[in-house]
Parts: structure tokens; C-alpha cells; sequence
């Protein structure tokens, strides 16, 4: 390799003979940066040089080219080594004197305008030749081995004199977000300032479905995604459905009771937040104007890592958000439900073996859980019958997601139904002499049980209260009137089937 001194001349031809492909890429270590000292490239060269020769001392004899990576913090380090040869490739951990050489180039260039880096990758063969260095400044985020604590970030940024501002905007909030986004039940439940609070903001239905179109599309684009193998996509959990994009965006969409839910997550590096970490604009209020229960456990992880963007949440039928990103702006972090059509035109370009029919079986897949009843047969439909196509797992999914059709209601029990009542009675001081929750029998109607007390000929007492437990256990009181405990009944059987999709 050639010999690089500081000056200009020599050095130039040094670095285009040690470093051929230093046009292809502007992250390269040694590249040229407008006010960078010379003399300082020319130091960081020589130590480069030094390290490729370490690296190759190292390598064993029948080693080809070399690849090492070191992420380095002045109080942390991961580092690892790739030694490839004409038959294999062979993990291994750079030596001591290598480590020690990474450190002197990294506290080399932290004196040049970028400051210093974070991860180094030097690839080179066993003859001296350097094929690249890329140097990571963390414009994207770093893998989980790579990353280290906040606190090791933040003793990096004092002892080179680095300010957090002109860090990528994930890195940024990474080692500075002070909890900001968290919201921990005591917090929320914390009384807004009457003179500063901000009302939350209604989202219009055309920028964003509802939540029963959105939570079932989820589940549909949940199951294709399942069926054709992929292990990306998103996923649906009992209450929960989750997305992470290509993108680098993501959310999470929880469902609970009382027809409320909460859509969070971030879309990558938003002008938004960018702002706010490098203080040139304050953090967004995401839960202005939310409810108590919008809390921590509901929040996407983002939350936890200051990269959250968006915080949406459905109360009284409607989507509701504060100084959060408009829906047409989150498109990348969650999965595409805007319409029905929008989710088949997606599931019907996932099947191995595409038809003129794919497509309207994928939308009457999606209108169908839609609807609640949902079928395996039309997964199969448009996946096919083989066994190319995961049939049970993406079935598992809308079955999680509640969005079936269901044909499989085991029947309660009379013994059961009837302590369900009778623990009712007792717990409402409704035990009396004459209406007796011992004497309690059951009779079967369709979808549950008749429980009652009945007087001494074995007859319902009219006017007395008459109960109706469903197979899935959903209690119904009522009082009797002459005709129409037969009238309850088909009533009570209908809401069953809705709740269940029969």
C-alpha cells in the first residue's frame, strides 16, 4: 500500500490507491469534508492502514478478504470479524490491538466536522487491498447488538463537546427524550390546566375507516400476509393488532371494551419531531385532549423511545386525535385499510398462483369479515387448496381478531347457567321466601338457558323475574308477561348469533 504523508499531492494519489471506490460512497471515513484539516485526514489514513495490517495478522492463512465491524462508544464496544476463505466463512472477534487501532482512528476523526462515528465497517483482501470503509453515523438506527444504553451515548456527545441536536432524529430522541411520550396512567389521570389545555381533534371519516372496518381489514391483510408466508406483515393478537412497515413505520391498534380503542405508533424521522429534538420547534402534544384510559399500555413501543408521531383514539364512534400527524401522513406505519377494495387489491397479489378470480374472492373475503363471518373456505379461495399456502395460521389470525363466521359454540352447561343466576340473585339482594335462588331450574332454549323458580305446579310465576343465559355466558334479566317469554327468547337467540357471527 502506499505511503500517505501530509502533503496534498502525495496524499491524494496515497488515498485513491488505498481507497478505489471512495467516489461511490460520501459516508467514507476519509472522504474530504468542506473545513476538514488535512492533516487530520492524513493521520486518520495512516491509522487506517495500520488497522487493515492488524486485521490481516490476524487472519488465518488460508483467509481471502476480511470484513470487520466495531461500534464503539468511549465506555462500550461490540466488534466482530467475518474471515472468508475459498470453502467457507468464519465468525471470529478482532484481537485486542485491533480494538485499541479502532479507537485511536475513531478519536482520530471525531476531530473532523461530522464528529465521530459510531460503527466502522472495513473490508479488505489479504494482500493489502482495502475494498471499503463505511463509516455509521446513525443516519439509520442501529441494529439491537449495536446499540447501546443512552447514558453511553450521552458520555460520547460531553466528551467530544457534541451537542444531541445534530443527531439523526432517532438517536437524537433515543438519548434525550426524558420519557417525554410516556403516559403512565397516574400522569394521565392528572387534571389538564384549564388556561393551557388543547382540546383533542376529530378526524373526518374519509381520512381515516372506522374502527370495525379498520380492526377487520387489519385482520384480513394479517391473515393474507400469514397465508402466503411471509414473516413480515401484520399480525393480530387477542385485542391487539400490530404492524411494522418496509419503511421503517409501524403502530399498534388496541381494542377495548366499550367500544374504545387506541392506533399509535411513528413514521420514520417526521419534520415534526426532527424540529422538536434540535429545538427548533416545541414537542408536539400527541395526548392533547385524551381520555385517562389512553395510557402507557395501550402506546406503541415508539412511546418508549421518543419516536412516537401519532396517537389516535375511538371514543363515541369516531376517530379523535390531539397535535398528532394527519392520517393522510401515517400511510407508511400502518397497513394499507383505507378501503375495501385497497385491502383485496393487496391480498390478491400474495397468492402463488394469481387468476382472474383472485381478486373478487380477496374481496369477499374482506367484505365478509367485515361483516363478522368470515370463513376458512375463503381463505381457500383465494390461496388456493394446496399446501403452499399457511390456511391454518391465517385463519388463526381473523379467528384472534373475532371476525369469523362460527360454527363451534360449545353449549353451556344447565349446571353452570344456573349458578351464573344464582350468584347474580345473591349479589342483588334478589333471594327472597317466595323467589328463592336455591329452587333455581333450567330449561333449554335455542343459543342458552330459560332459568327461573318456578312456584309449586313447576309454572313460571308471571311478573317475576325470568332470566336467559347464553352459551357464551352473557346474562339477560327480564320480567314475564303471559306470551312473552317465547318472544325474548327468538330475541335473545338473535343477539347471541350477531355477537358471534352465526
Amino acid at each position: 500500500m502506499a505511503t500517505v504523508t501530509g502533503d496534498d499531492d502525495a496524499f491524494s494519489e496515497g488515498f485513491d490507491d488505498a481507497f478505489p471506490r471512495r467516489g461511490s460512497d460520501l459516508s467514507h471515513v476519509l472522504i474530504p469534508e468542506p473545513d476538514a484539516d488535512p492533516a487530520v485526514l492524513a493521520l486518520a489514513d495512516r491509522q487506517t492502514q495500520r488497522l487493515a495490517e492488524c486485521l490481516i495478522g490476524e487472519a488465518p492463512s488460508d483467509c481471502r478478504l476480511i470484513t470487520a465491524v466495531f461500534a464503539l462508544t468511549l465506555r462500550s464496544e461490540a466488534s466482530a470479524v467475518l474471515h472468508s476463505t475459498d470453502h467457507a466463512s468464519i465468525n471470529a472477534v478482532p484481537g485486542p490491538d485491533a480494538l485499541r487501532l479502532a479507537r485511536e482512528l475513531r478519536r482520530t476523526t471525531a476531530r473532523l466536522p461530522r464528529g465521530p462515528w459510531w460503527r466502522m465497517t472495513i473490508e479488505l483482501r489479504v494482500d493489502g487491498t482495502i475494498n471499503d470503509v463505511d463509516v455509521d453515523y446513525g443516519d439509520e438506527p442501529f441494529p439491537d447488538e449495536h446499540l447501546f444504553s443512552p447514558e453511553d451515548y450521552r458520555a460520547d456527545l460531553e466528551a467530544f463537546d457534541w451537542s444531541a441536536e445534530k443527531l439523526p432524529t432517532w438517536l437524537s430522541a433515543f438519548v434525550s427524550h426524558g420519557g417525554r411520550q410516556t403516559r403512565s396512567p397516574r400522569k394521565a389521570a392528572l387534571p389538564a390546566d384549564p388556561h393551557g389545555a388543547r382540546s383533542a381533534q376529530s378526524v373526518s371519516p374519509k381520512e381515516l375507516p372506522g374502527l370495525t372496518e379498520t380492526w377487520a381489514r387489519w385482520a384480513v391483510l394479517s391473515a393474507a400476509f400469514v397465508a402466503a408466508g411471509s414473516a413480515w406483515g401484520p399480525r393480530m393478537e387477542p385485542s391487539r393488532a400490530r404492524f411494522e412497515g418496509s419503511k421503517r413505520g409501524g403502530s399498534t391498534l388496541w381494542m377495548l371494551a366499550g367500544g374504545r380503542a387506541v392506533l399509535s405508533g411513528g413514521i420514520w424521522d417526521p419534520p415534526s419531531l426532527a424540529d422538536a429534538y434540535r429545538g427548533d420547534a416545541p414537542h408536539p402534544g400527541l395526548f392533547a385532549g385524551a381520555p385517562q384510559w389512553v395510557a402507557d399500555p395501550l402506546l406503541d413501543e415508539r412511546s418508549k423511545v421518543g419516536l412516537l408521531s401519532f396517537c389516535y383514539w375511538w371514543e363515541s364512534g369516531r376517530w379523535l386525535r390531539g397535535e398528532s400527524l394527519k392520517a393522510e401522513e401515517i400511510a407508511t406505519a400502518i397497513p394499507g385499510v383505507w378501503t375495501s377494495a385497497t385491502v383485496a387489491g393487496i391480498v390478491s397479489k400474495l397468492p402463488r398462483r394469481i387468476t382472474q378470480d383472485t381478486e373478487p374472492a380477496a374481496l369477499r373475503l374482506v367484505q365478509a369479515a367485515e361483516g363478522g363471518f368470515a370463513e376458512r373456505g375463503m381463505l381457500a379461495d383465494v390461496f388456493g387448496h394446496g399446501e403452499d399456502a399457511d390456511l391454518d395460521g391465517a385463519y388463526h389470525q381473523l379467528v384472534m381478531a373475532g371476525v369469523v363466521h362460527r360454527t363451534d359454540m360449545p353449549q353451556l352447561p344447565r349446571h353452570q347457567a344456573i349458578a351464573i343466576v344464582r350468584r347474580y340473585m345473591l349479589a342483588h339482594d334478589l333471594d327472597s321466601p317466595d323467589y328463592r335462588a336455591a329452587d333455581l331450574v333450567a330449561h333449554r332454549v335455542d343459543c342458552g338457558w330459560q332459568v327461573y323458580a318456578p312456584v309449586t305446579d313447576g309454572q313460571i310465576r308471571i311478573g317475576r323475574g325470568l332470566f336467559f343465559v347464553a352459551d357464551d355466558e352473557v346474562l339477560e334479566l327480564t320480567d314475564t308477561q303471559s306470551s312473552y317469554p317465547h318472544q325474548y327468547a327468538e330475541e335473545f337467540a338473535g343477539r347471541y348469533r350477531k355477537r358471534w357471527g352465526l
